[in-house]
C-alpha cells in the first residue's frame, strides 16, 4: 500500500508540473472543433500541411486581430489628436539655431501686425485722418492752425461783444484816462468799429508774417542738414549725381509697350440688324413712300395734313426756322475799297454753276442718283428718287407775288400728272404668269428690276405666313418671263443679264423651290426632244431659251460638286444636244459651240472629262477643212465623213479670207440669222472655226493631266497638222492653230507601259525535325527556366490577391457587424428610455385619478 500510495503521491496533474515550471500548459482543442483535411492519395516525399485545422481558434485569432485594429479605427475615424510640430526650419538641418530664431522672430512680428481678417474692424489697430490719430482727435487736444480764424477759435473778442450786444459799454465806456488824453473829442460806433477792423487785419498780418518766417528758417534749416549729410556720408550732393549721370535710353520694346497701353481701345457699335427687321424697316418706307405717291396723284395738298399753330402770339419773334445756307461774306479790301463786284460775280458763279448740274442730274438717268433714300437698304439696289418732286413742292414762289388760282390748278394737275407716270412703290405678289407680264410689260431695263426688288420687299417671307410660296412662284414665273424675253426677235439679252440678280436672289431664299422649277424646264426640253426623235428620226438645237436655262442653272447651282439634283441634270441635257443634234447650218453650228463654252464652264473646277465636248470639236474642225479620202481619225455622230454638210465651214474664197477680223460670235445668232451675202457667211464661218480652235486650246490646258491626254487629243492634232495647216486661212487662225499644237506638245506624258510585277521566288516547302524536349515529372512540359519563374510568380500573384479580396470581404462583413451592435445598442437604449417616460408617465396618472377620486369622496 505505502508503494501505491507513494506512486500516487509521486504523479503530478501535467499543469502542476507545467506550473512549477513556469511555462504554461498548451490547452487541449475540442475535438469537435478540429477538422481534418483528408487527402486522397499519399505521395512519398511530399510534406503536408494543413492536414489539420482549427477554424474556430483562428476565427476567434482574426476577430481578436481586428478589434484591436480595425475596430480601433473605426472608432477613432472622425478624431484627430496628433500633435505637429510646425515651428519654421524644425526639421531642417541647414539652419543654424540663430537663423532659426531670427525666422521665428520675424515670422511672430509680421502675424502680429497682419491684419487677420479684412471685415474685423476691432482688431488693434491706430486708425487715422489726415495724418492724425483718431484717438488724439478724440481727446479734443487739436492745434488751430488756419489763417482766416482766430487764435481762440469759436469765441469772440471782448471788444467786438461789448461793441455789438454790451449796451455800449467796453469801447464806449473808457476810463477818466483815456478820456483825458483824448480830449473833449468823443468817437462815434462807426468809427470803432472800424478801428477795431483795422486792428484785426494788423494781427492777421503779423500772424502771417511770423509763418512765412517760420517756413523760411525750416528750409534753410533742412537745406544746411542735407549739406551736412552729405558731408558725413561722404557722398556727392544728388545734384551733382543727376548731371554726372547720363539718363539710360528707354528700352524700344518697353516704348512700344507703352504705346500700346495708351492706343485707342475698339468701342462697341450698335447692333447689327435682322434680316426681318430690315425687311420690315423697307417695307414701312415703301408703304409711306406709295402713300405720298397717291396723295401728290389725287391732288391732295401737303398743308392738309400737317398741323398749324393755333395760336400766334404777337411777342412771337419768329426765329424758329433753319438757314439753309450762310450767306455772310468775309470782308475783303482792294486798294483801299471793299471787294463786294466780285463776291457778286463768284456767286452768279456760283448759283449758274448749281442750276448746270441740277438740270445735268435731271436730265441723265444714273441709278446711282437713285440710291439717296435707299442707302441704307440692305440690298443695295436702286430705286426712284423723288427728291425732284419734293424739291418742285418746298419752292415757294417770289417775293411780293402771290400765285394765281388757274396757275395753282395747272400745278396741282402737273404734280398729279407725274404721280401717276411715277412708278408705284409697293406690289403685290403676282399670282399667274400673265399677272407678272403684265407689271413688266412696256417698262423700261430698271422699271423692270424695281419691279421685282419692290415685290420681293413688300412680300418678305418675315413679314406674312403666305409670302414664301408667293415668292416661290414668282421665281417660275421669272423663268418664264426671261425664256419669253429669249424667244424674241431680237432677244433681249440685256434684262435677262439683269434679272438673274433677282432669280439668286431668290434662288438663295428658297434653294428648293428653285432647283424644282429649273428640273422641270429640263423634263420639258429633254421630252420635247425624245418626241421629235420617235416622230422624225433626228432631234434639232433647241432655242435660245433652253440655253439660256442652260447658263443660268450653272450661275445658280454649285458645279464642282459630284452629284446636284439640277447640274447633274444640265450636263445630261447638254451631252444629248452634243450627240444627238445633227449640225445643219450655221446657226446649228452657233448653238453647239454655245453648248461646249457651257460644258468647259461647268467643269472647270472639277475638271472632270467630258467625251463628248471632244468629239463636238473634232467635228467641227471637220467640216471646217476639205474632204480627203483618208482622215487619220474617226468621226461619231452627229458628223459624217462624208455628206452634203461635210464642208459647212468650209472657205475657199481668198479675198474674204483676207477681209476677215477676229470678233466674239454674237448670241443672237442663236436664234436665227438674217439673209447675208456670200462676205458675211464666209466670215461668219472663220468667227466660228475660231471660236472653236479657242475651245480646243482650252480643252488641251484644261485635260493636261489626264494619264491619257496624248491619246485623247490624237484626232484633233491630226486634224490640226494634216487638214487645216493647207487651207489658206487668216494669220490669226493660223497662230491660234499653233498655238493649241504647242500647247498638246508641251503636256508631259503621265501613262506608264504595262510591266509584269517583280516578285521574289517562291522558295520549296522544306520538313525542319521537330525538337522534344524530354518529359520530366512534375512540370509543365515545353518551357524554359525563366518561363517557369515567370508561371510561378503569376500563380502566387492571384493566390495573394484571392487571399486579400478575402480578407477585404471579412474586415466589411466585421464592420457590418460592428455598425450593426451599435444600431442595437441605441435601439435598446432608447427602448429603455422610453419605457421609462412611459412608467413615470403613468405613475402621475394614477396618482392624478387618486387624487381625483379623493376629491370626489369629499
Amino acid at each position: 500500500m505505502g508503494k501505491a500510495k507513494s506512486a500516487g503521491a509521486r504523479r503530478k496533474p501535467p499543469g502542476a508540473q507545467a506550473g512549477a515550471r513556469g511555462v504554461k500548459a498548451k490547452p487541449n482543442p475540442n475535438p469537435f472543433e478540429v477538422k481534418v483535411n483528408r487527402q486522397k492519395f499519399q505521395i512519398l516525399g511530399r510534406k503536408t500541411r494543413h492536414d489539420v485545422g482549427l477554424p474556430g481558434v483562428s476565427r476567434a485569432r482574426a476577430i481578436k486581430k481586428r478589434t484591436q485594429t480595425l475596430l480601433k479605427e473605426y472608432k477613432e475615424r472622425d478624431k484627430s489628436s496628433v500633435f505637429r510640430d510646425k515651428r519654421f526650419g524644425e526639421y531642417n538641418s541647414s539652419l543654424t539655431p540663430e537663423e532659426k530664431m531670427t525666422k521665428r522672430f520675424a515670422l511672430e512680428q509680421q502675424r502680429h501686425h497682419e491684419k487677420k481678417s479684412i471685415y474685423n474692424l476691432n482688431e488693434d489697430e491706430e486708425l487715422t485722418h489726415y495724418g492724425q490719430s483718431l484717438a488724439d482727435i478724440e481727446k479734443l487736444n487739436d492745434v488751430v492752425d488756419s489763417d482766416s480764424d482766430t487764435e481762440e477759435r469759436g469765441t469772440l473778442s471782448a471788444e467786438l461783444t461789448a461793441a455789438h450786444f454790451g449796451r455800449g459799454g467796453g469801447l464806449l465806456n473808457k476810463t477818466a484816462s483815456q478820456q483825458s488824453e483824448e480830449g473833449d473829442k468823443a468817437k462815434s460806433c462807426k468809427e470803432l468799429i472800424e478801428e477795431l477792423i483795422a486792428r484785426s487785419k494788423q494781427e492777421k498780418r503779423e500772424r502771417q508774417a511770423q509763418r512765412e518766417n517760420a517756413l523760411e528758417l525750416t528750409e534753410k534749416l533742412d537745406q544746411d542738414w542735407k549739406e551736412i549729410q552729405t558731408l558725413l556720408s561722404h557722398k556727392t550732393p544728388k545734384s551733382e549725381n543727376k548731371e554726372k549721370k547720363e539718363k539710360p535710353k528707354p528700352d524700344p520694346y518697353d516704348v512700344m509697350v507703352r504705346e500700346l497701353g495708351f492706343e485707342m481701345k475698339a468701342q462697341p457699335s450698335n447692333r447689327m440688324k435682322t434680316e426681318e427687321e430690315l425687311a420690315r424697316e423697307e417695307q414701312e418706307r415703301l408703304t409711306k413712300l406709295e402713300a405720298e405717291r397717291l396723295r401728290r396723284m389725287f391732288g391732295k395738298d401737303e398743308d392738309e395734313t400737317m398741323k398749324k399753330p393755333k395760336h400766334v402770339s404777337a411777342d412771337d419773334l419768329s426765329d424758329g426756322f433753319i438757314l439753309d445756307k450762310d450767306d455772310r461774306r468775309l470782308l475783303s479790301y482792294k486798294d483801299g475799297k471793299m471787294n463786294i463786284e466780285e463776291d457778286i460775280q463768284e456767286e452768279g458763279s456760283r448759283e449758274a454753276g448749281g442750276s448746270e448740274s441740277e438740270g445735268e442730274e435731271e436730265e441723265e438717268e444714273d441709278p446711282s442718283g437713285e440710291d439717296t433714300e435707299q442707302s441704307d437698304s440692305p440690298d443695295g439696289h436702286s430705286d426712284l428718287d423723288s427728291n425732284a418732286e419734293s424739291e418742285e413742292d418746298g419752292e415757294s414762289p417770289e417775293k411780293g407775288q402771290l400765285p394765281a388760282p388757274r396757275e395753282r390748278c395747272s400745278h396741282g394737275d402737273q404734280k398729279a400728272r407725274v404721280a401717276r407716270a411715277e412708278l408705284p412703290y409697293t406690289f403685290a405678289a403676282p399670282e399667274s404668269y400673265e399677272e407678272l407680264k403684265s407689271l413688266l410689260s412696256g417698262r423700261s431695263v430698271k422699271e423692270q428690276l424695281l419691279v421685282v426688288e419692290r415685290i420681293q420687299k413688300c412680300n418678305h417671307p418675315s413679314l406674312a405666313a403666305g409670302n414664301k410660296a408667293k415668292l416661290e412662284r414668282l421665281f417660275g414665273f421669272l423663268l418664264e418671263y426671261v425664256g419669253d424675253l429669249a424667244a424674241r426677235d431680237p432677244p433681249d439679252l440685256r434684262v435677262i443679264d439683269k434679272l438673274v440678280v433677282q432669280l439668286y436672289n431668290l434662288c438663295q431664299l428658297f434653294p428648293e423651290a428653285a432647283s424644282d422649277a429649273m428640273r422641270f424646264v429640263f423634263r420639258d426640253a429633254m421630252h420635247e426632244m425624245e418626241e421629235m426623235l420617235e416622230t422624225k428620226g433626228r432631234a434639232a438645237f433647241p432655242g435660245l431659251d433652253v440655253l439660256i436655262y442652260l447658263k443660268i442653272a450653272g450661275l445658280l447651282f454649285p458645279t464642282s460638286d459630284f452629284w446636284h439634283p439640277v447640274v447633274t441634270p444640265a450636263l445630261v441635257c447638254m451631252s444629248q444636244l452634243l450627240t444627238k443634234c445633227p449640225v445643219l447650218s450655221l446657226q446649228d453650228v452657233v448653238k453647239g459651240l454655245f453648248v461646249c463654252c457651257l460644258f468647259l464652264e461647268y467643269v472647270s473646277l472639277s475638271q472632270r472629262f467630258v467625251p463628248e465636248l471632244i468629239n463636238f470639236l473634232l467635228g467641227i474642225l471637220h467640216i471646217a477643212a476639205p474632204n480627203k479620202p483618208t482622215l487619220g481619225y474617226t468621226l461619231v455622230h452627229p458628223f459624217r465623213a462624208l455628206g452634203k454638210n461635210s464642208e459647212l465651214l468650209l472657205v475657199s474664197n481668198r479675198e474674204d479670207a483676207a477681209t476677215w477680223q477676229r470678233k466674239s460670235l454674237p448670241l443672237h445668232w442663236a436664234s436665227g440669222l438674217k439673209t447675208l451675202t456670200t462676205t458675211e457667211t464666209n466670215h461668219a464661218r472663220l468667227s466660228c472655226l475660231a471660236v472653236c480652235l479657242a475651245l480646243v486650246k482650252r480643252c488641251m490646258l484644261l485635260y493636261g493631266a489626264l494619264p491619257a491626254f496624248q491619246d485623247i487629243v490624237q484626232p484633233l492634232r491630226a486634224v490640226l497638222t494634216e487638214h487645216l495647216a493647207h487651207c489658206g486661212h487668216p494669220q490669226d487662225l493660223q497662230e491660234l492653230c499653233q498655238s493649241a499644237l504647242a500647247e498638246a506638245e508641251n503636256q508631259k506624258p503621265h501613262c506608264r507601259p504595262l510591266v509584269c510585277e517583280k516578285s521574289r521566288p517562291v522558295p520549296l516547302k522544306l520538313f525542319t525535325p521537330r525538337l522534344v524536349k524530354v518529359l520530366e515529372f512534375g512540370r509543365k512540359q515545353g518551357s524554359t527556366r525563366e518561363e517557369q519563374e515567370r508561371r510561378r510568380l503569376i500563380h502566387k500573384h492571384r493566390r495573394e490577391f484571392k487571399g486579400a479580396v478575402r480578407e477585404i470581404r471579412k474586415d466589411n462583413q466585421f464592420l457590418a457587424r460592428m455598425q450593426l451592435s451599435e444600431t442595437m445598442e441605441r435601439d435598446a437604449e432608447r427602448k429603455r428610455k422610453v419605457k421609462q417616460l412611459l412608467n413615470s408617465l403613468a405613475t402621475q396618472e394614477g396618482e392624478w385619478k387618486a387624487l381625483k377620486k379623493k376629491k370626489f369622496k369629499k
